[in-house]
């Protein structure tokens, strides 16, 4: 009953239904018989030929990830490094799809020495691999490498969704044992105190979690298409509804769009580290209240004491902006700066001045609540990216002679974007 379906179907002799039809079985076919919408044409993109294409080395490589040093653009660069951690519940491009939009370009050309992690997408074989493990042989061995090479004390980090809700975890670990490897975090749409659950309620109650429970026991993973699957619903209409109709009703071929390519190359869980994620963080709220078990240590929010930049997005569906700030406010910190980019969870990111389309809020006061910080907020247009390297030119020390990637003891190991992320999510 579809009008478009059937104008269509007229217009072509019913050549659209006979291709909306090859369109269903391909997706069908391509996903073990799960029902899952293409949103990209996935010939069109190859990584390492034109997305995620900024030329760097894999200078460090172990069973949690694979660590990228890129190349410099520029004579000489700021003595601190960064070190970034992308989310492994997607993959790292999201910030290197092209030249245009890549903010880890943008970054070498701003003169810093930059380190980008690339996860492990994980088998059934590791199952058992816990938060504990991408602390410590990802978060911890990462800082100490790029330590290393650059021949510094301390280096600048930043932590994106999942990825800046376990660096806070460091960062208390870190406090705990006296080490102060980090100089500055930044945080990219992260939660760290999870008392209110949003949009996400209905995924966060036991019946669910314990059907996810059930989902990892069996298969030792949180696999990668659950996952896309809740998000998008979510999103129903731009990421379920409306693509099945232009593909099944209308015989469409998906477009070659670089984003919708990204978001549909997901990545697993290990079964351990996402209950761990979704009991204790998640449902219990343990480091926000009461403090989160990990490596022999209870970590607090409250100790993640380093100066702390913080970018949410207005309109993210996935960390609430005025949630992230509830837990920026528990913070220990006595530097500490929020910022509320326009648009949602990808797009208010990734946001290149170049294009000049969002703008963002800040404001300096952090002491009433959200809504009162956002009465009082300043709007600017244009990106938050240059605002942020302000911020980040001050914690970054001296200019020095720009270093190529790895050293004796680190030598490359394969160029940029490395071997992990070409690994696709298996069932």
């Amino acid at each position: 009953t579809n009008p478009d379906a059937l104008e269509k179907a007229v217009e072509t002799e019913g050549k659209s239904l006979i291709q909306g039809l090859e369109n269903l079985v391909a997706d069908l076919e391509a996903n073990d018989g799960e029902l899952v919408v293409r949103l990209a044409d996935e010939t069109a993109f190859e990584i390492g030929r034109n997305i995620a294409t900024t030329p760097g080395e894999v200078v460090f490589r172990n069973e949690m990830m694979e660590l990228i040093q890129y190349r410099p653009t520029t004579e000489t660069v700021h003595e601190t490094p960064i070190v970034l951690f992308p989310p492994w519940i997607n993959k790292f491009y999201i910030l290197d799809l092209k030249a245009q939009n890549s903010l880890i370009k943008w970054v070498t050309e701003q003169g810093y020495t930059l380190f980008v992690v690339s996860w492990l997408n994980p088998g059934q074989e590791h199952a058992d691999l816990g938060l504990d493990d991408y602390v410590e042989k990802g978060f911890l061995t990462a800082i100490d490498t790029a330590k290393s090479i650059c021949k510094v004390k301390q280096v600048n980090a930043v932590g994106y969704c999942i990825a800046g809700t376990t660096l806070s975890l460091t960062l208390s670990l870190m406090k705990q044992r006296g080490d102060t490897s980090v100089k500055s975090a930044t945080l990219f749409t992260a939660l760290t105190d999870f008392s209110d659950q949003g949009e996400f309620t209905p995924f966060l109650q036991n019946d669910f979690i314990d059907g996810i429970e059930e989902e990892v026991n069996n298969n030792g993973l949180l696999r990668s298409y659950i996952m896309a699957r809740t998000f998008s619903f979510l999103r129903s209409n731009d990421l379920v509804y409306g693509p099945a109709i232009r593909s099944y009703m209308l015989g469409e071929t998906p477009p070659a769009f670089d984003l919708l390519y990204w978001n549909g190359d997901g990545a697993n869980l290990p079964g351990r580290m996402a209950m761990e994620y979704l009991r204790g963080l998640c449902q219990r709220n343990e480091f926000a209240d009461g403090g989160f078990e990990l490596l022999g240590h209870r970590l607090h929010l409250r100790e993640v004491t380093v100066p702390v930049m913080a970018i949410t997005c207005e309109t993210d569906h996935i960390a609430n902006w005025k949630d992230c700030y509830r837990g920026v406010q528990q913070m220990g910190s006595r530097s500490k700066t929020f910022v509320v980019a326009q648009s949602g969870h990808i797009a208010g990111i990734v946001n290149p001045p170049s294009r000049n389309k969002y703008g963002h809020y800040t404001n300096t006061d952090l002491k009433g609540d959200a809504n009162a910080w956002m009465e009082g907020a300043t709007f600017h247009e244009g990106s938050w990216w240059p605002r942020w390297e302000a911020w980040l030119k001050k914690r970054s020390g001296k200019q020095v002679t720009a270093r190529e990637p790895g050293d004796s003891k680190h030598p490359p190991l394969t160029p940029a974007p490395g071997d992990y992320v070409r690994v696709k999510a298996r069932r």
